[in-house]
């Protein structure tokens, strides 16, 4: 589900075709005649850029394209078939969108290879798709047609040259790629700071509950903790290294860092890798303790609100409860029969995990089975969360639904259903009764892949607003600590910021990468967001 690069060679093509086929793969569907199809365009991928390269290194791009794409579970599943752990390649090193550009060169050697004459002059052609660059049909008869125009192209003209590296200017495009709000809404570069340090996408961020530090997580193995506050040095960070033991010695784990969660009073940090460990660091970016138990990646983690224990979900179909002050497993929780993908706690010994086999269970501490399993989702089940007293469950799916369940029923309370695609993640206000905002109406936020956000009446199971400014998937939605406004961040590079109340669009700011994740800081006038490209950026919201 992303977009990295659009140039006049119509590069959105290759978009819609990657994510119909990884679309495909992340459903179970790519097989037989999908399956061939992929073949044959990786294949003809490899015969258009003239490279030379192994299947390790072919698979890795392919392996990092699907995690880019937000399809972690398909990335799992071919990482494991391909073998990309036992392969040598430092995943550190290799810039995001790599696979997006390679195919992008290979499209302009085709088309140079089209447009270039015998005599060397240049021919005006019309742009090709990415569908019609791997038809040897459709290529013969364009260089035939190029061939009987036998009209060179002069310098001067509004075709530039290119080298195969770089893309023309594209006036179109950029007219395509300007924000669609007003320009008082735009938050200037000076309310914005860019982080930069991490050497891949930033897949995670968070504030600290306390203080104004920022911590993100990356694919470069890294975590890392940026003071935010005023008087900090400008871009002060401490990096969190991920590492393993080989051989006796500590060496770089070399995996994404999935999760990261900061404990109630903010002095303590716990990570979740795709190593299969769980850290606990220090704000000084000590690391305390190391826990390991789950065989295989984990996908959530979460501290409960006393701080005693950390929750955390993985890819061996587990959910563990560990203690936080000894970094023991306390319980291992085996329910589930595909991998687990989200987890929140209800209480502070009782919680709900969600897992790609589409059922929900509640489970208890020193209770050996679920108190409550909800099933009624027809695909996985991407995320949960309970609400603020912890009586009502959120839950969203690939189904294209969101259902609110409640432990006094096995139904679901409402079936929610307005999105036209995947729904990727949820977020209750911390609003209503027994919150810190008791006179504002709780509500409900679901981010989808259908470029929108929805505003949710829970009590009435309707939505309030429809938020429709972005123009690729939403991936974070988060509510300010007052309630009165969300932010929400996409692949389109857009960070939005809109009155819950209204509905309107308040604040917008557009980064350099696709948006993966968006925060509040606990005063609520700081915004953080982290992306595709390796950044990480905060908003100053403070006139």
């Amino acid at each position: 589900m992303n977009k990295f690069v659009e140039t006049s060679f119509k590069i959105e093509k290759l978009y819609f075709t990657f994510t119909k086929y990884s679309g495909s793969l992340k459903s179970g569907a790519l097989q037989g005649g999908n399956c061939v199809w992929w073949a044959y365009l990786v294949s003809s991928i490899s015969e258009i850029s003239k490279m030379s390269f192994t299947s390790d290194e072919l698979n890795f791009l392919v392996y990092r394209y699907l995690q880019e794409s937000g399809f972690s579970h398909s990335a799992y599943t071919f990482g494991m078939e391909s073998h990309i752990a036992q392969s040598n390649i430092n995943g550190a090193l290799v810039p995001p969108a790599a696979l997006i550009t390679i195919v992008q060169k290979g499209l302009q050697y085709t088309e140079a290879e089209i447009s270039i004459g015998e005599d060397g002059t240049e021919r005006l052609i019309e742009s090709l798709s990415l569908i019609d660059a791997v038809m040897p049909d459709i290529v013969a008869t364009r260089q035939q047609l190029a061939a009987q125009q036998q009209k060179p192209v002069k310098q001067e003209t509004d075709v530039p040259q290119s080298n195969g590296d770089e893309a023309p200017p594209q006036p179109a495009a950029a007219a395509v790629d300007a924000m669609e709000v007003d320009q008082s809404i735009e938050i200037p570069p000076s309310k914005a700071t860019v982080l930069k340090g991490h050497g891949s996408e930033v897949f995670i961020c968070a504030w600290n509950p306390t203080t104004d530090l920022l911590a993100s997580g990356s694919g470069d193995s890294t975590a890392r903790i940026w003071n935010m506050s005023d008087n900090a040095s400008s871009n002060q960070q401490l990096v969190l290294r991920h590492c393993i033991q080989k051989d006796g010695n500590e060496v770089p784990s070399n995996k994404d860092v999935t999760s990261l969660d900061w404990n109630c009073d903010g002095t303590l940090l716990a990570t979740g890798s795709y190593d299969g460990y769980a850290r606990i660091w220090t704000t000084d970016g000590r690391l305390a303790s190391t826990l390991g138990q789950h065989k295989g990646p984990i996908f959530a983690l979460k501290w409960n609100k006393k701080g005693n224990y950390i929750l955390s979900a993985g890819v061996d179909k587990t959910t563990i409860i560990w203690d936080a002050s000894s970094g023991h497993c306390t319980q291992q929780f085996a329910f589930h029969s595909a991998p687990a993908l989200d987890v929140d706690w209800q209480s502070n010994t009782s919680f709900a995990s969600c897992s790609t086999d589409q059922c929900i269970h509640v489970c208890k501490l020193a209770v050996d089975k679920p108190i409550k399993s909800f099933r009624g989702h027809s695909n996985e089940v991407n995320a949960i969360k309970w609400d603020p007293l912890g009586n009502l469950l959120a839950s969203c799916s690939d189904d294209m639904t969101l259902k609110i369940w409640s432990m006094k029923q096995d139904t679901c309370v409402h079936d929610l259903q307005a999105h036209s695609k995947e729904i990727y993640t949820i977020k209750w206000s911390p609003t209503g009764p027994g919150t810190n905002n008791p006179n504002m109406n709780l509500i409900l936020a679901s981010a989808s892949f259908d470029s929108t956000v929805r505003l949710w009446d829970v009590e009435r199971g309707q939505y309030i607003h429809t938020l429709t400014k972005h123009t690729e998937p939403v991936y974070s939605v988060a509510f300010s600590p007052d309630g009165k406004y969300l932010a929400s961040g996409s692949f389109d590079k857009c960070v939005h910021i809109w009155s819950t109340q209204t509905g309107q669009l308040v604040h917008s700011y557009k980064g350099t990468g696709g948006i993966f994740e968006v925060c509040w800081n606990s005063k609520g006038d700081k915004v953080g967001a982290s992306a595709s490209d390796g950044s990480v950026f905060v908003l100053d919201l403070r006139k």
